[in-house]
């Protein structure tokens, strides 16, 4: 007979208590109940994103303000405790299986609006954001719906299955989109981040591509034991320098296949320079897809992307937001495969705002994951 699971009546969670700031506070909150359709989940691990960071302090105009003692995250991995009214456990889902919940915690209650039916979820106008205005993976405990959550196959430690809910997710959707063929060659910005990171091993491992990898130089060992073909250090080439994007832009064409040029740019970081640069990487017919959120609110300015440039090189600039259901069961997949492996170091909740400040110093290798049982 199974032993009843308790359930407590508060648990800690992880908030932002001064919106606007890198500041996170420890704090205990009523554990939620699930409802229809719903299920409550004990969360054990959960990543923490450069969009946390944006959200926490506000970077994003697009957005309106993060409300005071939000309970951030998006990223969270661990088992289902209870089932609410009329939710019965079927399928891949019972007591004790371990799920995901993503950037988006859920769309529209059928899932059948027009963006859902194209597999454009972050385009779903009732979705709800993990971490933005809706409870996030900070947290010891959570309800999701049923049908959103992303099952976590077996061989897949939780830790490790975490930052791909939203890093790996949102990399391999956007690697669909390039256009791109094996034995394309590929560049990364940002390649050796929480989101390059894993972008390197799904696009050489994965898809095939040949990975040339931008980023600082205590990076390159790094991303080439990822898969990177060739890497090339940002720092070496100055922005104060004139001629320096002109030379950074050369000799990525010239480790691309005959010179030509890469198939595809995918902006993994958030630097202004990163899109200013990237149309000058690509061959004819290539394309960049925007995945990293530019800083400030202004717009970028991006080398040669005028009509008649565009138009004489049949050039493409496309945005890519987070995955869909699918994305997700194929990035667990190839997760369990071995394709793919976060790089990670694991930090108990109350070091959050600590990893935030290594965050914006840019001192991170891989990505970092909360042991929501450790404060």
């Amino acid at each position: 007979m199974t032993a009843e699971i308790q359930i407590p009546k508060e648990h800690r969670a992880v908030v932002y208590d001064k919106p606007g700031q890198v500041s996170t506070a420890v704090v205990t909150v009523p554990t939620p109940t699930p409802g229809v359709g719903e299920v409550l989940i004990r969360l054990t691990h959960s990543g923490v994103c450069s969009s946390d960071h944006g959200i926490m302090t506000q970077q994003w105009s697009h957005l309106p303000p993060t409300p005071q003692n939000q309970i951030g995250g998006h990223e969270g991995v661990g088992e289902i405790i209870s089932f609410g009214p009329s939710t019965s456990s079927s399928g891949n889902l019972k007591i004790g299986s371990r799920v995901g919940i993503k950037w988006l915690a859920s769309v529209c209650d059928s899932g059948s609006c027009i963006a859902c039916l194209s597999g454009r979820d972050a385009q779903c106008p009732g979705q709800k954001i993990s971490g933005f205005y809706y409870p996030g993976t900070f947290q010891q405990y959570a309800v999701a719906p049923a049908s959103y959550v992303t099952p976590i196959p077996d061989g897949v430690a939780s830790e490790m299955a975490a930052p791909l809910l939203c890093g790996g997710v949102t990399v391999y959707a956007a690697l669909k989109k390039t256009g791109a063929q094996p034995g394309d060659a590929v560049v990364i910005s940002g390649a050796g981040g929480g989101l390059g990171h894993l972008a390197v091993q799904i696009a050489s491992r994965g898809m095939g591509f040949r990975v040339i990898a931008l980023d600082t130089g205590n990076k390159e060992s790094f991303t080439k034991s990822l898969g990177a073909e060739s890497f090339f250090d940002i720092t070496k080439y100055p922005r104060s320098d004139p001629e320096s994007a002109t030379k950074l832009a050369t000799d990525v064409k010239k480790a691309t296949p005959r010179g030509m040029g890469a198939a595809s740019v995918v902006v993994c970081t958030g630097a202004d320079a990163a899109y200013a640069q990237a149309l000058d990487f690509l061959a004819f017919g290539g394309s960049l897809v925007c995945v990293g959120i530019p800083e400030g609110a202004g717009p970028v300015p991006i080398a040669g992307a005028l009509p008649g440039a565009m138009i004489a090189r049949e050039l493409r600039i496309l945005g890519s937001a987070v995955g869909n259901r699918k994305d997700a069961i194929e990035t667990m997949d190839m997760a369990a495969r071995g394709v793919i492996k976060t790089h990670f170091t694991v930090e108990p909740m109350s070091r959050l705002t600590e990893v935030f400040e290594k965050m914006e110093r840019m001192e991170l290798q891989g990505r970092v994951v909360l042991d929501l049982s450790r404060e």
